[in-house]
């Protein structure tokens, strides 16, 4: 089947639809009269080119949106090797000294600051475990194949006296 162009409010339709996941408002803001704006919001999603352009913006986003299993496996990588830094609050005190009428006067002041560190080495370690063994690195089991035919041996004589 050829899918034909959708038309400018088509696309806007569909556009506002993809975000807001209501029918009639998507048809308002793509500049459909608010009157006709639930029934033609309704006709529109029944339309295939209008239906397949919304399903496959819908499948670009979430695959956008997911981590594949070598993006986790490059992040994983990169906390193991500690290339990836983390910010974490730090508590810093302060310590002032001044001269007040021959008497010195100490003024101690603590404030938090954010600061980047590498990823921690429990992390690191935990990355490190978690490629471990979806490269099986450790695994308890071994696990053999061999291709085994089996031989049949004949020990029953031919009398039927028993013996």
């Amino acid at each position: 089947m050829i899918e034909r162009k959708l038309t400018i409010k088509q696309q806007a339709f569909a556009d506002y639809y993809i975000q807001t996941g209501n029918a009639t408002e998507a048809a308002i803001k793509a500049g459909y009269s608010e009157r006709s704006a639930r029934q033609i919001a309704e006709q529109n999603l029944t339309k295939h080119d209008i239906s397949n352009y919304i399903k496959e913006k819908m499948e670009e986003i979430a695959s956008e949106r997911i981590a594949d299993a070598t993006e986790v496996m490059e992040y994983l990588t990169k906390v193991m090797r500690r290339e990836i830094n983390e910010f974490v609050p730090m508590t810093v005190s302060k310590e002032e000294s001044k001269w007040v009428d021959g008497k010195k006067q100490t003024t101690k002041e603590e404030s938090v600051e954010i600061v980047e560190i590498p990823a921690r080495l429990s992390d690191a370690n935990k990355a490190a475990e978690l490629l471990g063994k979806r490269y099986a690195m450790w695994t308890d089991k071994q696990e053999i194949n061999a291709n085994i035919t089996p031989v049949f041996v004949d020990d029953i004589s031919g009398d039927n006296n028993g013996g």
